[in-house]
């Protein structure tokens, strides 16, 4: 059996913050706000993962309330995911994610993206395709303000 899950993730950027994406710092001069490292990417990724195992969503598993995730880094939040959807009998298929942002220029960070996500994951890096877009500096992407992601998720079910 095979389930499908879609995710989407945004958060505003501003100054006195790191910028991470897909587990990886990007050298820029502003960074996501959250609760979290605000990592839209992963954030996306795992709401796909627990969509696609009926499972709800990223803040019914870790709520911005809990003063214990406070900062925490988002690969951990991605492997919690996955092991939640390894105990319900899925693993990844593959993941297709979206990144939409003005700037940075991350075509330079994709490939360490994919690296890192698909060893969070399980997977191999051939499961894992993550791409970047503009917005033509339309909305709040192409103003800077904030950077969104999607992702869509094919888990299959474990033997």
């Amino acid at each position: 059996m095979i389930r499908i899950g879609h995710g989407y993730d945004v958060h505003r950027l501003v100054l006195n913050r790191e910028l991470w994406l897909g587990g990886v710092r990007v050298p820029f001069e502003r960074g996501l706000l959250g609760h979290s490292d605000a990592d839209v990417l992963l954030h996306a990724i795992c709401d796909a993962i627990l969509g696609a195992i009926g499972a709800g969503d990223i803040g019914r598993h870790f709520p911005d309330s809990d003063p214990a995730l406070k900062g925490i880094d988002s690969r951990k939040l991605l492997r919690q995911t996955i092991a939640l959807a390894a105990k319900t009998g899925y693993n990844i298929g593959n993941i297709d994610a979206t990144i939409v942002a003005q700037r940075p220029k991350l075509a330079p960070y994709i490939a360490i993206m994919i690296k890192t996500i698909a060893a969070d994951c399980n997977c191999l890096t051939e499961q894992v395709n993550v791409k970047a877009t503009t917005t033509e500096e339309l909305g709040f992407a192409g103003r800077g303000e904030g950077i969104a992601a999607h992702a869509v998720v094919l888990m299959q079910q474990t033997v």
